[in-house]
């Protein structure tokens, strides 16, 4: 009897499962959704970081973008130029034109540059410390603690004297660190140079204000304005327009030597005559900031 009821039950159970794998076949048949070749070679030869700089939410999003949308081939910046020739190749079609994207910092203020900076006893991220009033003089400046090194998946990021630096050799220009900055310091501009110059302060009040919380803060003088055009003063801030190509060709010694803040600083990978130039120069007292910025464009679901 008990072994009738065994080979009743086996026999039920496979049953079920020939019912079942009946069942899934013809769902699978049913429900199927042809997929383009093309995503999934272009999904493979994409790096996998899914860190949505291209404004995609990850690279299978990106890869179906491109092939049904038409979108650039050349948005993947960990992927790189090598990534976009492979994307290109896939799609029969030719790269166009890019700059790599890199992220840089406009703050150029180490610990002891920065004035009225209190004890924090608080959660050590700059997100937390951006809500309480009075963790350090200068509002817009760099909080030093470190959620951008953080969020940086490369390994780009480090943190010294307070102040971020950034590791071009690493950085892909993501623009992770751009969307964690809870100031918006840090921007993604396109590099078509090996040095760009970037201004490395974001304060936007007046002079007087800018001297009582910053050693090195941008006091809104203009005079980099009036001596190159490439300049543009907004909110007591001058700006460059990267988009331009005139700013790869520009001439922004007489500028640098102006400036009486020293808020205009190359940034990037030096060339081999930067290096020839300098190699008996003693170091600076002051740290150069080696940031880059990126404007996280992805539209999120959910």
């Amino acid at each position: 009897m008990t072994l009738l009821v065994v080979l009743l039950a086996s026999f039920t159970l496979l049953l079920l499962a020939v019912f079942m794998s009946v069942v899934l076949g013809w769902a699978n048949r049913a429900f199927y959704v042809e997929v383009d070749p093309r995503v999934q070679q272009i999904d493979i030869v994409l790096p996998g970081a899914n860190c949505a700089g291209c404004g995609y939410i990850g690279c299978t999003d990106y890869a179906e973008a491109v092939v049904h949308d038409g979108a650039s081939v050349a948005l993947c910046a960990p992927g790189g130029e090598s990534c976009a020739e492979a994307v290109a190749e896939i799609m029969g079609v030719e790269v166009e034109e890019t700059w790599p994207y890199r992220a840089v910092v406009h703050c150029g203020a180490t610990l002891p540059q920065r004035l009225g900076v209190n004890d924090y006893r608080g959660e050590r991220t700059c997100a937390a410390a951006n809500l309480v009033a009075g963790y350090q003089g200068c509002v817009y400046g760099c909080l030093g603690l470190g959620d951008c090194v953080e969020a940086c998946t490369f390994d780009a990021m480090k943190m010294i004297w307070g102040l971020v630096q950034i590791d071009y050799e690493k950085c892909t220009g993501c623009g992770a660190c751009v969307e964690t900055c809870p100031r918006r310091i840090i921007s993604r501009i396109p590099f078509k140079a090996e040095r760009v110059l970037v201004v490395s302060c974001s304060n936007e009040d007046f002079g007087n204000d800018v001297r009582k919380v910053c050693k090195v803060g941008c006091i809104g003088c203009g005079a980099c304005a009036k001596l190159s055009d490439l300049f543009t003063m907004d909110a007591n801030l001058p700006t460059l327009d990267y988009e331009t190509d005139r700013v790869e060709e520009g001439d922004f010694e007489k500028s640098m030597e102006k400036c009486p803040m020293e808020s205009l600083l190359f940034v990037g990978k030096p060339s081999a005559e930067d290096l020839a130039a300098t190699i008996d120069e003693e170091l600076p007292s002051r740290v150069e900031p080696k940031f880059e910025t990126t404007v996280d464009k992805a539209e999120w679901w959910g």
